[in-house]
């Protein structure tokens, strides 16, 4: 019988993945390749639309800037994350915890919010402008735009300031795991540390680079946000966005679509082969405990200034948005710092018809969408580590898929799919109008935050039953306590730090998702908080100012959640940003 319902529930979970993550990718690929006929319905296979895709100059051009951006950020990241992780698992040096802590903070910001603190910053009239007119590199009243039309390399540079914590998170895992006996071997018999580093150290953290370069690498390949507050149309995400009118009877913007995905899983591919082979030797369990050298004051100086100079950059767009807040309207203008203080931005947003209802809006779908993750996950967990049914890591593999699904193909499917819903349902209004973003995309914006979201509770649940003691659940089964009673008794209280840190990040990500936001919420009654940021950034006056507040209160949330989750997991934090 138990078994029975073990099968059971793993059918539902299968029909729930079919229904929720492969409809709308599988979606996505019918109108690309098939089309659409009469009432919704595919036609003929044809490769008509994709082929159109590469015979527009435009779009080619799209892909080629899309793939360039994706590639120059994960190069930064890893150029300035494997340095950075090696000084931090190799010395124990003063200020420690304090520069680690600084290098997590870029998460606490979506990087299309910090675009607007960084156009500030290096705008025409901005700070570095002023500072180099006032330092005398430049002539006064002669405006630079130090950006001109290297708009991509802004880009490039925001996107690598917000995603390096990823990498950095998971090459440190990777190196705490790291036999340190293999490298003194190596160094015993005469290899320089150039030498140890290329042949056993870089092989070994190859699982670590793969794990957060796959997530960087997806992320910036198909971020939409950036560009957008770039005003940098040129890459395939925003080419995608400009043509949501266009989905109802045009199939070209699915083949894009298609074009994304597929490009996305050849970087994947690469990237595992490049660096995902040696993962069953970095994962190994070290021999020996490897020990941090300690330093003292002086010594931690030289080690430290790499940390402050990577989150002092990368604080920069933070700074900025935070000081666009508080500034008066056209206060900051040729000038380091605003003319005016106010805080009558914040008080506005309270008020503002767009503003305060986003935030309501936000609370409310993250919330919804936390609770199923929580049920999802939870369930999903106990059936890869505590069951021992066949196809149980299938479910594993499917809850980490939308880690390396671009999150914009999942909007764009669930818009597809809304589309043939209504075409489904045309004569029940009640069960049309449930799928219908137009009128209310309340279910299908729940939907897809939990189904982008889910990867951070599974992996926590995870991690959370393999550390308990399954002897504690068979000693209560065996005192006669059912299944139900044990989970609520001993497994929860034992894996609540995990499921609480989870849906922390669950809930937090899902209130600054961007791809769903942009293209699902099409009524303002229910924009949420990012798309609210994005519209009000586009008005004149104080619009980009109650924009820039709202994002601070969003780096206010993220904050909280990211120090609760990390101080709940700790070290194990890098285990969330994985597929």
């Amino acid at each position: 019988m138990r078994i029975f319902r073990q099968y059971f529930i793993f059918v539902l979970l299968l029909l729930a993945f079919a229904t929720f993550l492969l409809w709308p990718i599988s979606r996505v690929l019918q109108v690309a390749f098939f089309g659409t006929g009469e009432g919704g319905k595919p036609g003929a296979f044809t490769l008509t639309y994709v082929a159109a895709v590469f015979q527009d100059h435009e779009f080619r051009s799209g892909l080629f800037n899309s793939a360039t951006i994706a590639i120059c950020v994960t190069t930064l990241c890893v150029l300035i994350s494997v340095p950075l992780a090696l000084l931090s698992t190799r010395f124990n040096f003063w200020g420690k915890s304090i520069a680690s802590a600084l290098l997590l903070v870029p998460l606490i910001l979506p990087p299309f919010v910090g675009a607007i603190g960084m156009r500030q910053i290096l705008g025409r009239f901005g700070v570095l402008t002023s500072l180099a007119q006032h330092a005398g590199l430049v002539p006064m009243n002669s405006p630079v735009d130090w950006l001109g039309k290297a708009r991509l390399f802004g880009i490039v540079i925001i996107e690598a300031l917000s995603l390096y914590p990823i990498l950095f998170l998971n090459v440190s895992a990777a190196l705490a795991n790291l036999d340190p006996a293999m490298e003194q071997a190596a160094a015993n018999l005469g290899a320089s540390r150039w030498t140890i580093f290329r042949r056993i150290t870089l092989p070994l953290m190859g699982p670590g680079l793969f794990a957060g370069g796959t997530i960087v690498l997806i992320w910036s390949f198909t971020e939409l946000g950036t560009p957008l507050m770039f005003d940098y149309y040129h890459v395939t995400s925003v080419q995608i966005f400009n043509r949501i009118t266009q989905v109802q009877g045009n199939p070209l913007p699915y083949a894009l679509v298609v074009v994304m995905l597929v490009t996305s899983v050849l970087l994947y591919v690469i990237g595992k082969l490049l660096l995902g082979r040696r993962q069953d030797a970095a994962v190994t369990k070290a021999s020996t405990q490897g020990t941090a050298r300690q330093l003292g004051f002086w010594k931690s100086l030289p080690v430290l200034a790499p940390f402050l100079i990577v989150s002092g950059l990368a604080l920069m767009p933070h700074i900025g948005v935070i000081l666009f807040s508080i500034s008066g309207v056209g206060a900051w203008y040729q000038s380091a710092l605003p003319k005016v203080f106010t805080a009558q931005h914040y008080l506005r947003g309270l008020s503002h018809e767009t503003a305060l209802p986003s935030v309501i809006m936000s609370v409310k779908y993250a919330s919804l969408s936390t609770v199923l993750d929580l049920a999802l996950g939870l369930t999903i967990a106990w059936m890869v580590v505590r069951s021992n049914l066949r196809g149980r890591h299938l479910l594993d593999n499917l809850s980490m898929l939308p880690m390396a699904v671009p999150g914009l193909v999942l909007a764009f499917g669930y818009l597809g799919i809304s589309l043939q819903m209504q075409n489904w349902f045309a004569h029940w209004p009640t069960i049309r109008n449930l799928f219908n973003v137009q009128e209310n995309p309340t279910l299908l914006l729940v939907i897809a935050y939990a189904m982008r979201r889910l990867p951070y509770v599974v992996r926590s649940a995870v991690a959370g039953l393999e550390q308990t003691p399954v002897d504690l659940e068979w000693a209560a089964r065996n005192l006669g306590a059912s299944n139900a009673l044990t989970m609520w008794k001993i497994t929860l209280p034992l894996i609540a730090a995990n499921l609480i840190a989870g849906g922390l990040l669950a809930f937090a990500f899902a209130m600054l998702e961007v791809s769903d936001s942009l293209i699902l919420a099409q009524r303002t009654a229910y924009w949420p908080i990012t798309k609210a940021i994005y519209e009000l950034f586009q008005r004149l006056r104080d619009g980009p100012y109650i924009a820039s507040a709202l994002g601070v209160w969003a780096m206010a949330l993220l904050t909280l959640t990211i120090l609760s989750a990390n101080s709940l997991l700790g070290k194990k934090m890098g285990a969330i940003f994985r597929v």
